[in-house]
């Protein structure tokens, strides 16, 4: 039988791709031309931009959250009004109906 068949899931896919860059990386590092300063440094500046991107895309996430929640909360007092409605509806045509029937 040959191995043509086989499927991978998608986390495999995903973690064999992770793996490849890490290990590209690692090896690009290790087997590059410059000094180890200036590797330091050269990894210090694309952390430090890494971390600022990465607060960023947290301060958009953030902003996109507060809008959703602000959203719910104002789908929650729609539907609430309506339902508070409802029910005030309910216990008059109940109460006119009891009227209606005992008097």
């Amino acid at each position: 039988m040959s191995n043509q068949d086989a499927k991978c899931s998608p986390e495999t896919v995903v973690l064999a791709f992770l793996g490849g860059a890490i290990g590209g990386m690692i090896a690009g590092i290790l087997l590059a031309p410059r000094s180890g300063e200036e590797t330091r440094r050269e990894l210090k500046s694309q952390a430090r931009r890494t971390e600022e991107d990465i607060i960023e895309k947290a301060k958009e996430a953030r902003a996109a959250l507060d809008e959703v929640i602000e959203r719910g909360k104002h789908f929650v007092a729609e539907k609430r009004a309506d339902v508070e409605a409802a029910v005030t509806a309910g216990k008059e045509a109940m109460k006119e109906k009891m009227d209606k029937c005992c008097n």
